[in-house]
């Protein structure tokens, strides 16, 4: 939603398919998914194809029909977005692979990778500085290559945040751009690991190392960035 917002136009004709449609955007035509009707995410999308528009949005993409028609419009002129469920951004490019996309397909169709998990955010109410053990200090420098500050930002807990030390949210972030080294990755059926690496290789920032950015910043824990990431390969 906030992508199709920062792009929407007078001049452009976006049409979206969702399952529910959940929050309604000024100037953009939306579809509920309804299988009452036999109105589904794939047979949806291929009348949306017929209507020529210039951005197409894909709540999900949840089988090889869908995704094969989405690449096929995303091929022929379209801008397509759309959203999977995987552990990461690498993961996106495996995901599709695994309902039996062809890989040179992925490859000329995919323009980039958004991926982002929620965590916790220290409650403001009973936020204190404290030390953290040099162990983590050092992961943090090591995976982050940067010196955190000797002290970090924690919740004591207090009757505004029932006593967990956390109020509100914040969210990781972790954007995969593809370029020639990751398109010929795909091509060669490389694993989300190896893509991952490559990535990072090229300036990726993986989801932990945005954690630990807002771990140093005061805005949540260690454990919650340990709770929701993976350990880095």
């Amino acid at each position: 939603y906030a992508a199709l917002r920062r792009i929407y136009s007078p001049r452009k004709k976006i049409i979206t398919i969702e399952d529910p449609v959940e929050y309604r955007l000024h100037g953009v035509n939306q579809i509920h998914v309804n299988p009452k009707i036999g109105l589904s995410f794939a047979s949806g999308l291929r009348h949306i194809v017929r209507h020529d528009p210039d951005i197409i949005m894909v709540g999900e993409i949840r089988d090889q029909e869908t995704a094969n028609i989405a690449i096929n419009a995303a091929l022929t002129g379209h801008l397509v977005f759309s959203t999977l469920h995987t552990n990461d951004a690498s993961g996106a490019v495996t995901r599709l692979q695994d309902m039996g996309v062809e890989p040179y397909l992925i490859a000329s169709s995919l323009e980039g990778v958004l991926a982002q998990r929620l965590l916790r955010r220290v409650c403001a109410e009973c936020r204190e500085e404290y030390r953290p053990s040099a162990e983590w200090l050092a992961t943090i420098h090591r995976e982050l290559d940067i010196h955190p500050p000797e002290t970090l930002a924690r919740g004591t807990g207090c009757s505004a945040c029932r006593y967990t030390g956390y109020a509100g949210r914040t969210a990781l972030y972790e954007v995969l751009p593809l370029n020639e080294h990751i398109r010929s990755l795909i091509i060669r059926r490389a694993s989300a690991g190896e893509i991952k690496r490559e990535a990072t290789l090229h300036g990726m920032s993986t989801m932990r190392q945005d954690g630990w950015r807002k771990v140093i910043a005061g805005e949540t824990t260690i454990e919650e960035v340990l709770a929701v990431t993976q350990i880095e390969e």
